[in-house]
C-alpha cells in the first residue's frame, strides 16, 4: 500500500472505478449532486492522504494519480447537499467504499459514526465522526489474467437445468470435502461437487449472493448472523469468508478459478443479486457506499 505519488492529473472518465496503467491508477465515480470527490489513499499503518479528483466530464468526478498501483487502499469522501428530505446525504465525514472496487479489506464493526442522520435522517444534529479509521478499504486490482481455452458450455436454454447453490452451505460440512475447502470457493470447485452435480444432471449452478454483504447490527445485537447474503454492500466484490484463504485478493482469484473449473465441468454459473435493498438499510441506515454519493 504506496501512498508516494507522483501527482495527480484530470484522468479520464471511463472505466468506472480505478484502473491500473503503467504509470499510476485513474479514478472515475459518478455522483450528479457532488461539489467535490476526494480520493484518500491508506498506507500499510492505516495513515490517509485526501486527494481531490481534478476532472469532471457529465456527472462523472475523475483524476489519474501517479505513482500507485495494484494493492493500494483507498475510499472515496463525497462532498456536496445535506439534504435527506431531498435524497441528498452528501457526508464527507464518513468514508465510503467505491461501487465499482473488485476487493474490499476489513471488517465491519458496526458503530454509531455509520449512521450520520437525527430521527430518520431528516431531523436532529447530523453525526460529523469520521469513519475512515474503522470503515472498509477499497483494493486497487490488476487487470485480471485471461483464463485462456475455458469456455462457458452456453447450454441452449431449453436444456438448461439449474440448481440453486449457498456456496458455503452446500460443502460446509460434506465429509468427503477437504476440510480447509468445506463452505469455500474452493469447496464447490471440488471434484466431490462436481461428480454430485453432474450425477444430478444440472447444467447450471446459480449462486446464492456472493457480493460482499453486511450481518445487520439488529441482528449482530440479537446473536445472529446474515446466512443467505440478501444485504449487499457493494455489487462488484466477492464475500470473503467464502474463501479458502484470509488475504483480501484471495476471493476473487479462488472464485475465477471456480467459475473456470465449473465451466471446464460443461456447468454454467448464474449469480443471484438483490437490487431492491442492500446493507445501508433505509433512511435511518448506515453510509457505507451508495447512500453518501448520489
Amino acid at each position: 500500500m504506496n501512498t508516494a505519488t507522483g501527482g495527480i492529473t484530470t484522468g479520464q472518465p471511463s472505466p468506472p472505478g480505478s484502473t491500473v496503467d503503467q504509470d499510476g491508477v485513474n479514478f472515475a465515480v459518478f455522483s450528479s449532486v457532488a461539489e467535490r470527490v476526494e480520493v484518500c489513499l491508506f498506507d500499510a499503518n492505516g495513515r490517509e492522504q485526501r486527494i481531490p479528483l481534478p476532472g469532471r466530464t457529465g456527472d462523472v468526478h475523475h483524476g489519474h494519480i501517479a505513482g500507485i498501483g495494484a494493492g493500494q487502499h483507498y475510499g472515496l469522501r463525497v462532498h456536496g447537499p445535506w439534504d435527506p428530505a431531498a435524497g441528498h446525504r452528501c457526508c464527507p465525514e464518513k468514508l465510503l467504499v467505491d461501487p465499482y472496487a473488485r476487493v474490499l479489506d476489513g471488517s465491519l464493526t458496526w458503530s454509531d459514526a455509520f449512521f450520520p442522520g437525527g430521527d430518520g435522517d431528516q431531523t436532529g444534529p447530523r453525526n460529523r465522526d469520521d469513519t475512515g479509521p474503522m470503515a472498509l478499504k477499497s483494493v486497487v486490482v490488476a487487470p485480471a489474467a485471461s483464463q485462456a481455452g475455458v469456455e462457458r458450455p452456453r447450454t441452449p436454454i431449453d436444456r438448461t437445468i439449474i440448481y440453486e447453490v449457498h456456496v458455503k452451505g452446500f460443502t460446509a460440512t460434506h465429509p468427503l470435502i477437504p476440510p480447509e475447502l468445506r463452505g469455500t470457493y474452493a469447496g464447490l470447485a471440488h471434484p466431490v461437487s462436481l461428480n454430485h452435480l453432474r450425477n444430478l444432471g444440472v447444467t447450471a449452478v446459480e449462486l446464492m449472493p456472493v457480493q460482499h454483504f453486511a450481518h445487520r447490527r439488529s441482528m449482530l445485537e440479537r446473536g445472529l448472523r446474515n446466512y443467505w447474503g440478501y444485504d449487499p454492500i457493494q455489487y462488484f466484490a466477492l464475500q470473503r469468508n467464502y474463501a479458502s484463504h484470509p488475504s483480501p485478493h484471495a476471493a476473487l482469484t479462488e472464485f475465477r478459478e471456480m467459475v473456470a473449473t465449473l465451466h471446464g465441468a460443461g456447468i454454467e454459473v448464474i449469480l443471484d443479486v438483490v437490487f431492491n435493498h442492500t446493507g445501508e438499510g433505509d433512511e435511518h441506515g448506515a453510509h457505507l457506499c451508495f447512500k453518501g454519493i448520489d
